[in-house]
């Protein structure tokens, strides 16, 4: 057993920064980020199976969730608090270095994390993060609009009630999930109630673009392969953004040394089209990389 869930803020250069977690402090430490727009209730069917033996931290992102607002959201305000966050809910006071797991967006900031601290972390999975080759990309955002193009001062829309709300909220890419029920659960903690309705709690802010973050999408692939220390990719065998092609491209741009793992009947929001594989999944990989630890300390 797990226990309960236990939810917490804490301060981030001034921001408040809403968490969860799950197990008990003082075991081997593993903390979840989301995607864009998200909130860490994604992990909300994932994290307690991930918990068994471990302590795991999943937070909100600033501008996200039930955290609170930044004036700018820098790849370095990003990194700084996946740093704090850490820091403050004891995930560096173990003797084993946390574990990061990363949906989306969540992976760009953690291949940031391990370019800049990757001493502070033993290993990384990343999860459906788009990565193509550089012509695919370009046919696909001649198809679509790319992530987070939305107006940043176009104010969040107040909805006259939850159904209407409700009705506005999909995933994006566009998709059908294989367990509606968690899509219910993201939609209702992704709205606030408010004067006259409800409304997003996302901060229209997040849309305004940091040049360094995106200067790096094109290089995604190249960035996975050199991100230094031990990593693993999981993705969605019907992904739009990671496919068998983007695996393909990233051994051969040299990523012959890492795990790429497909999840079956899964598209890009694995968590919520198939939870019990997307478990096992990541459990292969933490189990593995325990074993080798444990290898290399009796040696």
């Amino acid at each position: 057993m797990t226990g309960p869930v236990v939810q917490g803020q804490i301060d981030a250069d001034g921001c408040s920064i809403n968490y969860f977690e799950w197990g008990k402090r003082g075991n081997p430490p593993l903390i979840l980020l989301h995607g864009f727009l998200a909130h860490a209730g994604c992990w909300a069917a994932i994290a307690p199976s991930l918990a068994v033996g471990r302590h795991v931290v999943a937070y909100d992102l600033s501008g996200m969730g039930d955290s609170g607002r930044r004036e700018t959201y820098t790849v370095e305000d990003r990194v700084a608090e996946l740093m704090e966050v850490a820091r403050q809910t004891g995930q560096f006071d173990h003797a084993v270095k946390p574990v990061i797991v990363a949906h989306s967006y969540g992976g760009s900031v953690t291949l940031s994390a391990l370019e800049q601290h990757h001493d502070a972390f033993s290993g990384a999975i990343i999860c459906d993060l788009m990565a193509m080759r550089p012509e695919t990309l370009a046919r696909h955002f001649k198809r679509n609009r790319r992530p987070g193009s939305q107006d940043p001062d176009r104010p969040n829309k107040v909805y006259p009630d939850y159904e209407a709300a409700r009705g506005r909220y999909v995933l994006s890419p566009p998709q059908e999930a294989g367990v509606p029920y968690l899509v219910d659960y993201m939609a209702y903690h992704s709205l606030s109630q408010v004067a006259g309705g409800w409304r997003w709690k996302f901060d229209p802010e997040v849309f305004r673009r940091d040049p360094k973050m995106e200067s790096s999408w094109q290089r995604t692939p190249e960035r996975i392969i050199e991100a230094p220390g031990r990593k693993a990719v999981i993705y969605g065998e019907q992904s739009l953004l990671f496919n068998a092609d983007s695996a393909a491209y990233l051994r051969e741009l040299g990523g012959i040394d890492f795990p790429i793992i497909s999840v079956p009947q899964a598209q890009h929001h694995l968590m919520l089209d198939q939870p019990v594989a997307m478990i096992a999944a990541l459990r292969s990989v933490l189990e593995s990389w325990t074993a080798a630890d444990c290898r290399a300390s009796s040696d």
